[in-house]
């Protein structure tokens, strides 16, 4: 395995700047002319010819059909090669593991999966030794070296939730001590770059998205705990300890009135918990993000306490600060993040909005993929992307 597109790189194969201005560009609108990416970018018109160039001969660009106009030569628009580079993208969940392989468009192109009771670093490096190999081998043999890193999406301190989810504290306080990216590295072969799992999905949002997102968002994901993301000024803001925008703990009102973590309300666990205490199987709900099999009594419920949860929240952080929107995404059925999504707006707007501007609600665009996608994000993004805030547009 190698890196993809040395020429024009530095030893460490980062792309130089303008080249990374150019494929962000591209990754931002699609399909661009090159007129086009002069006049968005200001680079002059031989700037560009000489960028594009050296992209499409080192396989990361492809050249559409010619569009032709009423004046002049016919117009060649460029796309991102979709065989450009290939990404690794490691979802570390407290139920199961993800492994996917993403093409230089974000598309998976192959994923393998492991459920277990509760995540050890053995059972991770037994897992990546198994997949990693495997999924490389479902490229043809000229494309195997343009795998160009992994990324790892994981929550932070796992030990720190043995009693949420009935792990013994031998087996987690292995995380302690285990350097997981040094781990992982050593048995792949690959960089590998370690971010929480959350904050992953948001990054997948933010660089494989669709539809208009604002400058500042915030975004909620349901996995086992519900996690989020928060992106500032067109940037994924992680902060100090990588961990910003971990809502879980947020302090939000339950039912009885009595203030509760938001993670104990607005969590497939407390699904999951509700099932088993009514004698339902909620093992599907770690297997596959749909469909699921609840009863109506006990989803709506849920649903509808997840979401007043969810609007608590959000009105916290809009008191803080000045959202454009708010994203509702994670590991379920679509017409569930639908349903969810309908609700947090109809509670937040019934709750006393008065020195609030309320934050647009909507879907998340990515669904049960998002954690591994934002995984394989994090070494595209090193390698081949400008800060997504440093992305010009027009306007």
């Amino acid at each position: 395995m190698g890196t993809a597109g040395a020429r024009g790189s530095n030893q460490s194969g980062m792309r130089a700047h303008n080249e990374r201005l150019v494929l962000s560009l591209l990754r931002q609108h699609g399909a661009l002319a090159k007129t086009d990416i002069a006049r968005i970018t200001g680079l002059s018109a031989q700037t560009v010819s000489v960028i594009v160039r050296a992209l499409e001969q080192d396989g990361l660009l492809a050249r559409g059909e010619p569009v032709r106009g009423k004046i002049g030569q016919p117009s060649v628009p460029m796309s991102l090669a979709a065989d450009g580079a290939f990404f690794l993208g490691l979802k570390l969940g407290r139920r199961s593991a993800d492994l996917s392989l993403v093409d230089f468009t974000g598309k998976v192109r192959a994923t393998r999966r492991r459920v277990y009771r509760y995540p050890t670093p053995d059972q991770v490096l037994a897992f990546a030794a198994e997949a990693v190999p495997a999924l490389c081998a479902t490229l043809p043999e000229t494309l195997r070296d343009r795998v160009a890193g992994m990324g790892v999406a994981m929550p932070f301190q796992l030990w720190s939730w043995v009693q949420f989810i009935g792990a013994p504290q031998a087996a987690m306080d292995a995380w302690r001590s285990t350097d997981i990216a040094a781990e992982l590295a050593a048995v792949t072969g690959l960089s590998v770059t370690v971010q929480n799992d959350a904050t992953a999905a948001c990054g997948a949002e933010l660089v494989f998205g669709t539809g208009e997102k604002p400058n500042d968002f915030l975004y909620f994901y349901f996995g086992y705990f519900i996690g989020g993301g928060l992106v500032i000024n067109g940037q994924l803001f992680t902060g100090r300890s990588g961990n910003a925008a971990g809502v879980g703990p947020m302090l939000v009102p339950g039912r009885d009135g009595r203030m509760r973590r938001l993670l104990t309300i607005a969590s497939l666990s407390s699904l999951a918990a509700a099932m088993d205490a009514a004698g339902e199987d909620s093992s599907h709900l770690w297997e596959n993000p749909a469909p699921w099999h609840v009863s109506p009594t006990i989803l709506d419920d849920w649903m509808t306490e997840a979401a007043e949860g969810l609007a608590a929240a959000i009105i916290s952080a809009s008191a803080l600060l000045e959202l454009g929107a708010v994203l509702i995404d994670g590991w379920m059925p679509a017409e569930i993040r639908a349903e969810i999504t309908r609700r947090t707006h109809a509670s937040l707007h019934r709750m006393d909005l008065q020195g609030i501007d309320p934050p647009q609600i909507r879907e998340g665009t990515i669904g049960p993929e998002a954690r591994a996608l934002g995984a394989a994000a994090i070494p595209l993004a090193q390698r081949y992307l400008l800060e997504q805030g440093a992305v010009l547009t027009e306007g």
